[in-house]
């Protein structure tokens, strides 16, 4: 009975998941049919890595929340005011409301990218900038700004009371955070546990990273329990504002996955160890968990990546990060449409299509209308109980 009332949930859509669609490869599906796609699954949520004409088009009265990018080349061009302006008016402006883009990340992990300096000293300028171009156009309260950063920011991350930046960003972190904080705006983090376990899988336990059942970790300094890794770095990220005077950012995992192959010295990049990782942080979000530090706020967070991309650069992983091939089959079995309440278990390959996650779907869907009529029916019997029961 749980595992239908998980699957019930799931097809409401889950609110606090979503997911990342890179679009470097050339052999996958067309947005119309990644939108399908998304549809079967009832995700609600997608990032992209540019504003790709094709996509916001394709994406118009889906309902779909997108989050755009802006690249990092640009952010020098989008200091200046005009420019910014005239970039919303070009990209932004014509594909809404129909499509429905509820947020702009304004370069991506420039605070790590190898030619930092130029990038730092123009990110700001250049949020404030387009921040003024929505106002100016009516979109500054649907449209929110932030700019994802690597984990790699960070100091001190374990215990994750001991959370701090690195001493030479903090300058422009600051300047960051009280944009974000004026703006109600979401400090978005890419967050990795595969890069802990792969840089020293002899002392990090692999069930903690996998969030599978572990003796977990307690911070000496505030006793919160963390029984994974996830959670505990966005932790460390919510130390290091409070660290710069701010206390009430909203952190939210712009990035977050596994893959499921490698070179061979990308130790846990394996098909098993990504499956279990992403089926159970799937069975966390369905719960609309918070963090140890702040359990009442669910955390969002998007799943990297929706597609295996073939043209991205560097080691094998970085081009096995998808929960599907290009050609819309798993590579995987995460059991998206039917989440068990099992322990994860190993996983192996399928060939299901996307028409094949549209039947499931709409299976489920047939369930869901007779649960809810059961439901009905139970609540008029219960009521006409004590109805009957009522002293005259």
């Amino acid at each position: 009975m749980f595992t239908l009332f998980l699957r019930f949930w799931f097809l409401q859509g889950v609110s606090s998941l979503g997911i990342n669609y890179g679009q470097l490869g050339n052999n996958l599906l067309p947005p119309e049919k990644v939108l399908d796609l998304l549809s079967a699954l009832r995700i609600t949520k997608a990032r992209i890595y540019d504003t790709n004409p094709q996509v916001l088009t394709a994406f118009a009265n889906s309902g779909v929340e997108l989050m755009v990018t802006i690249e990092n080349a640009m952010l020098g061009q989008l200091s200046n005011p005009q420019a910014a302006f005239q970039w919303v008016t070009s990209h932004i402006k014509p594909y809404v409301p129909a499509t429905k883009i509820t947020s702009i990340a304004v370069g991506n992990e420039v605070f790590t990218d190898d030619d930092t300096t130029v990038l730092l000293s123009n990110l700001v300028p250049a949020m404030v900038s387009i921040q003024g171009a929505l106002a100016q156009l009516g979109l500054d309260q649907y449209i929110k700004l932030s700019t994802p950063c690597s984990l790699a920011v960070l100091q001190e991350s374990y215990p994750p009371s001991a959370g701090s930046f690195k001493t030479e960003v903090s300058g422009v972190m600051s300047q960051l955070l009280q944009f974000l904080q004026t703006t109600k705006a979401p400090f978005w983090i890419n967050a990795y546990p595969y890069f802990a376990y792969k840089g020293d899988p002899n002392r990090v336990s692999l069930d903690y990273v996998l969030f599978n059942p572990n003796q977990g970790m307690v911070d000496p300094f505030t006793k919160l329990r963390y029984d994974n890794m996830l959670y505990a770095q966005v932790d460390a990220a919510i130390y290091a504002m409070a660290r710069l005077g701010f206390n009430g950012i909203e952190v939210k995992v712009s990035e977050t996955g596994w893959p499921s192959n490698g070179d061979e010295n990308e130790i846990g990049a394996t098909l098993q160890n990504a499956a279990i990782y992403n089926r159970n942080l799937l069975r966390r979000q369905l719960q609309n968990e918070g963090t140890p530090l702040r359990p009442k706020l669910r955390l969002e967070v998007y799943v990297f990546a929706l597609f295996n991309e073939n043209m991205k650069p560097g080691p094998s992983s970085e081009r096995n990060y998808g929960l599907f091939h290009p050609d819309g089959t798993m590579a995987y079995n995460l059991g998206l449409s039917s989440v068990s309440t099992t322990s994860a278990t190993t996983p192996s390959t399928t060939t299901s299509s996307v028409s094949d996650f549209s039947s499931s779907a709409t299976k489920a869907a047939t369930m869901e209308y007779h649960q809810s009529w059961v439901c009905w029916m139970l609540v008029c019997v219960l009521s006409f109980q004590v109805y009957m029961r009522r002293p005259f």
